[in-house]
């Protein structure tokens, strides 16, 4: 199928209305289960990407594409807590009457046709899809080539749970065609895709938000960071540096630069390049000339602190003030996830303030910008614009709103 036909496709189920909440919730229960039921068909699956992958993607890209049984159980569950969830449409957001009587509401309501663009994530595809049935809205999923055979076998789980449901199939579809070409008729999709959300790298991004004539959400790359304060606690700091960065390197949440306050340098960096140099996968430290002067390491380049590495790697850099951290932040970061180590109440007031990011955080790891781990579910993503939705988008940023007005005979 053409994606033109398949926009075609997506906009006329849009139009037909939505299913009410029961059926939603019906079709989301029924989807998860067949997740389960279908985990070998989905594995083997995926083993076909990663054999064709191996040779062209990192280490922790690989990870990013690699599903196993606790994976695949973890999609089934985020799609449960989906169906758990409140119903976000037909909500009053505001209601007033006014002095002609007239009853005006507006009212959350579904966004229509939801495309996605993403790479090398498969989990992304059951997430996606979960929240846009939640949310009322029809989804076209557009899985990076990497990912497709594991793509293709996620949505048939899902589609064959709709069907169970008493739902249409054309309610959560996959593009076919893996060239480029499919990518561009999405971002010129006028009169089908009411809403494109871009998830992959900047280069993904940057190409959606520049050359899509239809309305995109920007989720952002994460050059995040984490400042340690002068009255830092030094083992929470060696703590949330280490999970920020370790735990999971190939995501946006991670951490990929590391600022000290200048007092600390002495007696934190070589507690840090003991934790995380000495480990089973050791960290690359990329220091500015300050700590090269007190650990060893790889001397930083000037692009060091704007690269969004996804890997081991961190640039470490010496600030003299929380003023210096934040004015670093706001100039080299991509308005992502930002936290401060700090006992300073001052200081973290300050940094919660005046950091223009989605997420900032006070003495905890960046590794928390998800939507799970925000209580929305799984997500569609992490925004870091402005306009309508910022940070982990759940269901609530995938609907808009209409007016509705009730009169008994008022004319103007």
């Amino acid at each position: 199928m053409t994606t033109k036909e398949l926009m075609m496709r997506a906009k006329q189920e849009a139009r037909a209305g939505v299913p009410d909440a029961q059926q939603r919730n019906d079709a989301l229960r029924k989807m998860a289960d067949a997740l389960i039921s279908h985990t070998d068909t989905i594995l083997a699956a995926n083993k076909i990407d990663r054999e064709a992958s191996k040779d062209s993607l990192s280490e922790v890209m690989m990870d990013r594409l690699k599903l196993d049984e606790k994976r695949i159980a973890a999609m089934a569950q985020g799609v449960r807590e989906v169906a758990d969830l409140p119903d976000p449409l037909g909500r009053t957001l505001h209601a007033r009457t006014l002095p002609n009587g007239l009853e005006v509401k507006r009212v959350s309501v579904p966004m229509g046709v939801i495309a996605i663009i993403y790479e090398s994530r498969p989990n992304v595809t059951s997430d996606a899809a979960a929240l846009a049935l939640k949310a009322g809205s029809a989804v076209i999923l557009r899985s990076g080539r990497n990912a497709w055979e594991s793509a293709n076998a996620i949505v048939q789980a899902m589609q064959e749970g709709l069907a169970a449901a008493g739902l249409s199939k054309d309610r959560i579809l996959l593009v076919e065609d893996k060239s480029r070409d499919s990518a561009k008729e999405l971002m010129h999709g006028n009169g089908y895709i009411d809403l494109l959300i871009p998830r992959g790298g900047a280069g993904l991004i940057r190409t959606c938000v520049e050359e899509a004539t239809v309305p995109v959400i920007e989720t952002g790359t994460g050059i995040c960071h984490v400042y340690v304060d002068e009255s830092a606690d030094e083992d929470m700091a060696l703590n949330i540096v280490e999970n920020a960065k370790t735990s999971r390197p190939s995501v946006c949440n991670a951490e990929e630069v590391l600022l000290v306050h200048r007092s600390k340098l002495a007696s934190f960096l070589p507690k840090l390049q003991e934790r995380l140099t000495k480990r089973d996968h050791p960290v690359e430290l990329r220091l500015d000339e300050a700590c090269a002067e007190i650990i060893p390491g790889t001397p930083a380049g000037e692009a060091d602190f704007d690269t969004e590495f996804l890997d081991y790697i961190l640039a470490v850099k010496a600030v003299d003030s929380v003023e210096e951290a934040i004015a670093h932040i706001n100039t080299h970061g991509t308005h992502h996830s930002d936290a401060i180590i700090t006992d300073n109440e001052d200081n973290a007031a300050k940094f919660t303030a005046l950091v223009d990011s989605a997420c900032v955080y006070v003495n905890a790891s960046t590794r928390f910008t998800d939507g799970g781990e925000f209580g929305l579910g799984c997500e569609m993503g992490i925004s870091t614009q402005k306009l309508h939705a910022r940070g982990p988008m759940g269901l609530e940023e995938l609907c808009t709103s209409k007016y509705v007005i009730h009169g008994d005979g008022q004319i103007r």
